[in-house]
């Protein structure tokens, strides 16, 4: 998983902007769910201008100086359907993150766990690599900071992004190439491998870098994350007495 895939969002074309009346035609009532898949026309086309608009004002202005109306001048949405359908800034900020986990994304399939593991690794660098997208990736995460309903909404996409990552272990426990529980490898703990802490282990020091120490990275930093979280596996790092993907139990 890729914390990119939420960002990409923002460097993608401009949707068509609905005008003010097709907006106040778009169906009202309470704010959406965060993860709750719309239907598509018209509401979706909304949706998607006030995604953009949300993106666009946490990158320029911050989660502090974002507003409704900014969203509603950027995305062509009129402040009172804004206000009817996503109530405030939070829940603008929250159904943004939500609609960006709304796709057909599915982590790489290379044959092999090493190959799977540096294709998703080169994901995170190659779409990081447009400082406007790493921006907005910042933003986002800095508005989690700063708002309960954001940092919910965050968590909640970036749990699904890595349980769809899960399968490039889960794959690679059924070829051998990981220990499991029936067959443990010398030294590790018997049980099976924790898949959701490997998978996240490969983008964590890339993250590190590209928000915490605000340095850039490459496939040379993606390579070593991958070589690491290799060598932690096969030495039983990640083997727990749960099961795949799942919670671990209590050792005994």
């Amino acid at each position: 998983m890729t914390g990119d895939d939420t960002t990409a969002n923002a460097a993608a074309a401009k949707p068509r902007t609905p005008t003010e009346e097709t907006a106040e035609k778009a169906p009202g009532g309470d704010a959406p769910t965060p993860g709750t898949r719309r239907p598509g026309g018209r509401t979706a086309r909304t949706r998607a201008a006030v995604r953009d608009a949300v993106l666009a004002g946490l990158t320029e202005h911050g989660y502090p100086g974002l507003t409704v109306e900014y969203v509603a001048e950027h995305s062509g949405v009129h402040k009172t359907t804004l206000y009817r359908r996503w109530k405030d800034v939070e829940g603008l900020v929250a159904d943004a993150l939500a609609l960006a986990g709304e796709d057909s994304w599915t982590p790489p399939d290379t044959g092999f766990l090493e190959g799977d593991l540096r294709a998703l690794a080169h994901e995170v660098v190659t779409s990081f690599a447009d400082p406007a997208v790493a921006a907005s990736g910042s933003a986002m995460i800095a508005a989690a900071f700063q708002s309960e309903r954001a940092a919910d909404a965050l968590r909640a996409y970036y749990a699904e992004r890595f349980a769809r990552c899960e399968t490039l272990v889960e794959r690679a426990v059924r070829r051998g190439e990981l220990p499991t529980s029936a067959e443990p490898r010398p030294g590790a703990p018997e049980g099976v491998i924790d898949a959701g802490a490997l998978v996240r282990s490969v983008s964590a020091p890339l993250f590190l870098r590209l928000f915490i120490t605000r340095e850039p990275v490459d496939d040379t930093h993606a390579d070593q994350a991958v070589a690491a979280t290799l060598a932690a596996a096969r030495a039983g790092a990640f083997t727990t007495r749960g099961t795949v993907g799942g919670t671990p139990d209590a050792a005994p």
